[in-house]
Formats: C-alpha cells, sequence, structure tokens
C-alpha cells in the first residue's frame, strides 16, 4: 500500500498544504539571508539604537529574516547594499508610483536645494500648483499637507466645523492612514476598535461608525442617525484584498450623503492609481472632499486635499466667526518650498496622459499574465486591476467587503510567495499582494514578474 502524500493530506491555506508553505518559507528565508551578508552584519552591529532596530516600525513587517539595506533606487529597479537587483513593483507602496527619482522632480530638487528648504511663506510656484492641482482633479480650493494621514484629519475637521455632527463613518477594512477615525471595524456587527492599537485611551466608538463596504442598507441606516458628520472612503478598498465597489455603489452613496446632510470625503491615496485625476475623475465621482497622497509630489512627502467650491465658502463662514487661535489643522513643514517645488514638476510633467497610458498597458499584460498562470495551475485564486494597480489574492473571488476581505487574507502563504518572488529578483508590496506598474517599468520586468509568480505556483501546487 502506498502511503498517502503528506502534503495532500494536511490542511490547506488558499488550495496549497501548510507543509509545502512552510518548506517554501524555510528555503527562502535561508536563500534570502545567504545572498546579503552585508546587510545582516550591518543590521547586528549598528542596529540597536533604533526602536525595534528599524528607523520605523513597519520595515519590519516584510517577510524576510531581516531588512534589505537598500543602496540606490531609480526608475523601477531597487538595489541592495549586497549588490543585489530588483524589479520593482512596490514602489515604495505607491509612494513611487512613477517610479524612483523621476528626471523632472530630481531636477527640481536640486535646483530648489540652492533657494532654501523651509521658511513657512510661499513661493510663486504656489500659484502654478494650485492651477495644476485643479486642472488634474477638478475645481477645489486645495491646501497642502506632509502625509495623507494629516490631510485626512484636517478634512475631518472641516466635516465637524460646518456640519456640527461628531462621527465619521468610515467601511469596515478600511485604509486612511493613522486617523483614528479609521482604527475601527465591525465586530459581530457593533463597530468596536480595531485590535492591535498602541496605547489606545479615547473611545473611538464615539466619533466612528463602521459598516461593510457595498451594503446600501447599513449605510443607510447609520446615516439616518443624523450625527454623521462625514463618510470617508477610498473608491476601491485597497489595503486588505481588494474590494471593487459593487455597480450603482458609488452613485447610491453619493445621493445618500446629500440626502442626509454627511459630506463625502474621497481618499485617493491609493486609487490615484486609477487613471489621470484619479479614481474620481476617471470614474465621475462628485465628492465634496478629496484627498490625494502619497506620490502626488513623485515621491517628496507631501499631500494635497481640496474642497469644492460650495463647501470652502460654507467654511469661511464658519472661519469668521471662530475665535483667532489654533485650528488644530496644519504643520509648520507643510507647503514648504521643497513640496512645491516637486508637486509641481509632478503634476507638469511627470502625472501625464500619455505615462497613465503606458502603465495601464504594462499593468493589463501583467494582470493577464497572473490570470494564466492562476488558470493554468488551477489556484482557486483571482487577481484584479485598477488602472495601473494589480493584486492577486489567494482565494475565489470577487470579494464583496471587508470582512470577506480579511477571511481571504492568507499572511503564512502570502509570504511565502512574497519571499520566493523576492529571491528570483522581484519584489511586490508586504502589507498584500500589490503591484505597480510605472512610466519606467519595461515589458522585460513585467515578463519576469509573470514569469517567476509562475514558477512559484509551480512549487506550490505541482
Amino acid at each position: 500500500m502506498i502511503a498517502p502524500d503528506p502534503a495532500t493530506t494536511l490542511p490547506l491555506i488558499g488550495g496549497v498544504s501548510t507543509a509545502r508553505i512552510a518548506r517554501m518559507t524555510a528555503r527562502e528565508a535561508a536563500r534570502y539571508t545567504a545572498a546579503r551578508p552585508r546587510s545582516h552584519a550591518a543590521l547586528a552591529a549598528a542596529a540597536e539604537p533604533w526602536l525595534g532596530g528599524v528607523p520605523m516600525h513597519w520595515m519590519k513587517d516584510w517577510p524576510q529574516p531581516f531588512a534589505m539595506l537598500v543602496a540606490r533606487a531609480k526608475g523601477a529597479e531597487i538595489e541592495d547594499i549586497d549588490g543585489n537587483r530588483l524589479d520593482d513593483f512596490c514602489l515604495g507602496d505607491t509612494g513611487s508610483m512613477f517610479g524612483h527619482s523621476p528626471a523632472p522632480v530630481a531636477r527640481a530638487i536640486r535646483a530648489q536645494a540652492g533657494r532654501g528648504l523651509t521658511y513657512m511663506l510661499p513661493t510663486a510656484e504656489a500659484l502654478d500648483v494650485g492651477r495644476l492641482l485643479s486642472d488634474r482633479f477638478g475645481p477645489m480650493r486645495w491646501q497642502i499637507a506632509t502625509t495623507a494621514t494629516d490631510a485626512n484629519r484636517f478634512a475631518l475637521r472641516v466635516a465637524r466645523a460646518v456640519s456640527g455632527r461628531p462621527k465619521v463613518l468610515v467601511f469596515n477594512g478600511c485604509y486612511h492612514g493613522t486617523v483614528d477615525e479609521a482604527m475601527v471595524c465591525l465586530h459581530e456587527g457593533q463597530t468596536v476598535p480595531r485590535p492591535g492599537l498602541v496605547g489606545q485611551a479615547a473611545d473611538l466608538t464615539a466619533t466612528a461608525t463602521a459598516v461593510e463596504f457595498n451594503d446600501l442598507a447599513a449605510l443607510e441606516a447609520a446615516l439616518a442617525r443624523g450625527d454623521i458628520a462625514a463618510v470617508l472612503t477610498e473608491p476601491v478598498m485597497t489595503n486588505s484584498c481588494m474590494v471593487l465597489p459593487a455597480p450603482g455603489f458609488h452613485e447610491a452613496l453619493r445621493a445618500l450623503t446629500r440626502r442626509h446632510g454627511a459630506l463625502l470625503v474621497i481618499d485617493e491615496t491609493h486609487t490615484i492609481s486609477s487613471g489621470l485625476g484619479g479614481y474620481t475623475t476617471v470614474h465621475g465621482l462628485s465628492p465634496d472632499i478629496l484627498v490625494v497622497g502619497k506620490c502626488v509630489a513623485g515621491g517628496m512627502p507631501a499631500a494635497v486635499w481640496g474642497l469644492t467650491p460650495d463647501l470652502a465658502r460654507r467654511f469661511a463662514t464658519y472661519d469668521a466667526t471662530r475665535p483667532a487661535g489654533h485650528s488644530g489643522m496644519g504643520t509648520t513643514l507643510s507647503a514648504n518650498p521643497m513640496q512645491l517645488a516637486c508637486l509641481r514638476a509632478t503634476l507638469d510633467q511627470v502625472m501625464t496622459p500619455q505615462n497613465y497610458a503606458r502603465m495601464e498597458a504594462g499593468a493589463a499584460r501583467l494582470c493577464a499574465g497572473l490570470g494564466k498562470a492562476i488558470a493554468a495551475h488551477g489556484a482557486p485564486w483571482h487577481v484584479l486591476r485598477v488602472g495601473a494597480r494589480v493584486e492577486f489574492i489567494c482565494a475565489p473571488g470577487p470579494l464583496r467587503n471587508g470582512a470577506e476581505a480579511a477571511a481571504a487574507h492568507a499572511p503564512a502563504l502570502e509570504a511565502a510567495i512574497h519571499a520566493s518572488l523576492l529571491n528570483k529578483g522581484c519584489l511586490i508590496a508586504p502589507f498584500h499582494n500589490m503591484m505597480l506598474v510605472s512610466p519606467a517599468t519595461r515589458r522585460a520586468q513585467i515578463d519576469h514578474l509573470i514569469a517567476a509568480f509562475d514558477a512559484t505556483l509551480t512549487e506550490l501546487f505541482d
């Protein structure tokens, strides 16, 4: 009698046995370590001054035994201090979506560096930036922030100021940076703080309500209570397994917010990949407040938030009655001249129709190639694309909401795949299976990733 193969009898994750996942994880960790002796030694010798060994705690979230120390990045390629070169499809988790150091942005940085870095006063470039923002995203009244988290915080202050209401509605599983109101989720139908929050003291449910994405009945019921100042949403859920809006969802969302007196804040931090002007422009959405961050200044830390002219007038009326003093909005380094120079270069010379067309064509090729590999191996997975953004999900689809996205998330399997792709020379985002195609990404790099993905699936399924 032939003994059964343990790899076919152990529990499955995403259709793959846990034994195969464990073998791949161990094998790829060893390969990674062997290829990076300098990084390993440098971290062992000099990481102690950093809390957790890295300058930002989530740098430890990559599924490798230790951090990769980067030496340089250019275009769609990144190189570590051990000389390993990778085709980069993570691109700073959208921060470098147009490629590392686009030439117009690099020139702007060099030029501005000789004129001063910050002085808490506007430059003449600010006038160009305002016009370019309205050209790209619509006729809003703009402000500059340093991160999209800050921009969202400031936008929500405006929403509460003009509405006189306390709460913000977000969708379960949403991504809006580290905004407090986004740090809630649904548990047994109730809004609760997200597990794992550090040092949380205030009751987040006093200021935030969560409902499921695409659930219009739950959305209307929450809005009907009359205490929601704003709905803060991504057009597509992106920071988990990606969830697309159901047909008619955004039209109904806009109608319901207007009917119940709530403002609509659309956060395009990730969905700026959708096309020129982001998902809002491509799909004709009409938010009251628009937030764009990450790549809007070509990799320089910057974000923008804009109000419709009508909302800007409402806020001006409120502001005229406000006592002088701190508003709770703005930071000293926001709208500094380096940000403005990089914003102008990006909006004018990088964020162009030609570049978006190139990105979308490459992303379509990548999406088709990954889908073909998934089908060839009979994997119970699916792949999605939003403009230049592609994601494979280790579960059947499509997914409808945050709860389904959380259930589809397969951390151990995804980490093994990520490690395998990295050791084959392809870097994807660490927090989810996201890949971006930049204007600098070559067809050969896309085909390399498809081949590496197919080889990884062969190791997992065949």
